[in-house]
């Protein structure tokens, strides 16, 4: 489903653009140092917006350097004052996040609006489950049809007022919830969303629920900006938005690994092997498939299909370049050898990451 073409600083959102992963900061915004340090990591894992907190007018001050600083755009998350959303965007926030439900009401929503449209900013009105308007709660509940409804009144008001550069979202903690509102919004408007399953939980679990939320919306066209809420650092958030995004065909940066479960037939430490390996082409961001396989099974066919690969023996293993076996080594040199075939790859397709 095609939605508007809407902007982010200089990030294209909406209109068949590919979905942009997003996440939050878990620093403290007022000091810009730590929040610029980790914005810094997350754009490198992969972020194409950064979401920070602006909780009072220190942190609202302190975008100032933040924004200016940031290799990617900032979105300022405020929650009861309009004030310190106007202040962000003052201070240089690409985008601002509100919730109508706790923003104090439609006048004050449009004095937000009017700040976006002064600064060329983005908004994004965030509808939750946990935090719906208390009128709309009491008269269709909390589920997905009062969270669509309330979305839908949202973005009558922002229309009305000819402002068109924003984005909604509805958020459950609930996969199925989260779904069937997002679906729903769908149908009834061409406003670009953001998805995300709001408090999903631990590592784990989050990384499930979004996986299949995301995933059920993505594959059906549903959604412009994704982000994987996570009990856990933003990087996490971004490395698991990123591989469902790669799952769906729909991102490929850095590289895919395939490898095995591993049984009573693996001859060699593969767990380490893959460590050793993933830590040595951390550094990649060109699209790579590499294979790293326990046995003889399915390791050499695996192997084969990838750019690169190794296919475990005991206490050997057999490397695969672009399909073809290239050496037999002791499993010490593997790691090294297959970071070389990798490296190698990449710099003979003029790539990013295929060092000297």
């Amino acid at each position: 489903m095609t939605t508007r073409a809407i902007k982010m600083g200089k990030l294209d959102l909406g209109g068949g653009a590919p979905p942009a992963v997003q996440t939050m900061c878990d620093t403290d915004t007022r000091d810009a140092e730590a929040t610029l340090a980790q914005i810094a990591r997350c754009a490198e894992a992969g972020a194409d917006i950064v979401r920070v907190a602006v909780p009072d007018s220190r942190a609202a001050l302190a975008l100032e350097r933040i924004a200016a600083e940031s290799p990617v755009p900032v979105v300022a998350d405020v929650h009861f004052d309009w004030r310190l959303a106007a202040r962000a965007l003052r201070a240089g926030a690409s985008g601002v996040r509100v919730n109508p439900g706790n923003i104090g009401g439609p006048a004050k929503l449009m004095r937000v609006v009017e700040e976006c449209a002064r600064s060329g900013a983005c908004l994004r009105v965030g509808v939750n489950a946990g935090s719906l308007d208390p009128e709309m709660a009491r008269r269709l509940g909390r589920g997905p049809e009062a969270m669509c409804e309330s979305a839908l009144q949202e973005t009558r008001l922002v229309e009305d007022s000819g402002f068109r550069n924003y984005k909604v979202s509805l958020k459950a903690s609930g996969v199925l919830d989260t779904v069937a509102a997002a679906r729903l919004f769908a149908k009834a408007s061409d406003v670009p969303q953001h998805l995300g399953v709001t408090e999903a939980g631990p590592l784990v679990q989050g990384i499930a629920k979004s996986a299949v939320a995301l995933g059920i919306l993505l594959s059906e066209g549903v959604g412009d900006t994704v982000r994987v809420s996570l009990t856990a650092p933003p990087e996490a958030e971004v490395e698991a938005a990123s591989e469902i995004l790669r799952a769906l065909g729909l991102r490929a940066r850095g590289v895919e690994y395939v490898s095995c479960p591993t049984c009573g037939r693996c001859r060699i430490d593969l767990p380490k092997l893959l460590e050793d390996v993933r830590a040595r082409l951390s550094d990649v961001k060109a699209p790579l498939r590499v294979a790293v396989m326990g046995c003889v099974v399915n390791g050499p066919g695996e192997a084969r299909e990838a750019d690169v690969g190794v296919a475990g023996g005991l206490r050997r293993g057999r490397l695969f370049m672009r399909g073809s076996p290239v050496a037999d080594l002791p499993y010490s040199r593997l790691a090294q050898a297959l970071e070389e075939l990798a490296r190698k790859v990449i710099r003979e397709r003029g790539e990013e990451g295929g060092k000297a």
